[in-house]
């Protein structure tokens, strides 16, 4: 059967564009956040600090203390933050960014998931072409949609695709030499190969009593009239997240617009952190 040249040409066309779409989703954008507006205890911020400064300190490592001989191939670095939802882990990427004067640029899986087995791979690589032509940092949010363990019992095409995923992904990380930052909630998924290549780990923690005051005032506008007392609520709601308190705080307000009153009522604060609560409670009767 004879090949209609309009239609080949029609065929590339849309092949081309698909290709300029996906490209387009990896776009590097400037650092949301700086490590001033982190609230985090202070073990976890010096941590942080430790990656931050990462490029700043590496001549005297590796020239000055010799590092450069026996730890040839580290000059990339892989940074895990790993925790409870709503800890501050986005937060702190945007940060590193920041701290290093780069650009993040953010893979989600759904940025790179594709129902056509095979195109997952492609996308992932096209993710690290855009953070290498850009020089950004790449930052894999919900990172253990990636990095999850291998699947050894395959019994369907997706599953092989699901495998070809994970060694695209192994021998990219290998290759960049640069920054790359994952989140997860569920590190217990990742699967060992990149636990291995990713060479520091920093685990976020739901805040204390002293973090809890700080994001309570954070989150408090200095204009909103208010009744608060921050030492109440940090001492009142333990087990609760920044995000749970940044939530909260603005569901109040919403509230308190809504009836007509003169100030923000702390029992309207308290409802709605209550609120938060029954939620994650029906929510953990799910697991």
């Amino acid at each position: 059967m004879p090949i209609n040249p309009q239609k080949a040409i029609s065929n590339e066309k849309l092949e081309n564009k698909s290709d300029s779409d996906t490209e387009e989703i990896f776009i590097s954008e400037e650092p949301k956040w700086s490590l001033d507006d982190l609230i985090l205890p202070d073990e976890i911020k010096a941590q942080i600090l430790d990656v931050a400064t990462y490029f700043e300190n590496s001549h005297r490592v590796f020239e000055l203390w010799g590092f450069k001989r026996t730890h040839k191939f580290s000059r990339r670095i892989g940074v895990n933050l790993y925790g409870a939802p709503g800890t501050g882990k986005t937060m702190a990427a945007h940060a590193i960014a920041r701290e290093l004067g780069k650009k993040i640029l953010i893979v989600n899986y759904a940025d790179i998931e594709s129902k056509y087995v095979g195109e997952t791979p492609k996308n992932i690589r096209k993710a690290f072409n855009a953070a290498k032509n850009s020089g950004s940092i790449l930052f894999f949010d919900e990172a253990d949609a990636i990095l999850s363990k291998r699947v050894t019992n395959m019994t369907q095409a997706v599953d092989v695709s699901v495998n070809q995923t994970r060694s695209v992904m192994l021998m990219l990380m290998n290759e960049f030499q640069d920054f790359i930052i994952f989140a997860t909630n569920f590190i217990e998924n990742f699967d060992p190969a990149f636990m291995r290549r990713i060479s520091i780990h920093i685990k976020f923690t739901l805040p204390d009593e002293i973090c809890r005051k700080k994001l309570w005032r954070m989150y408090t506008p200095p204009e909103v009239p208010n009744n608060l007392d921050f030492d109440e609520l940090a001492k009142k709601f333990d087990g609760i997240s920044g995000s749970d308190i940044s939530n909260a705080m603005l569901n109040a307000a919403f509230k308190a617009a809504r009836i007509k009153a003169n100030e923000l009522d702390k029992n309207l604060v308290f409802e709605a952190v209550e609120n938060i609560l029954a939620s994650k409670r029906a929510n953990a009767k799910n697991f």
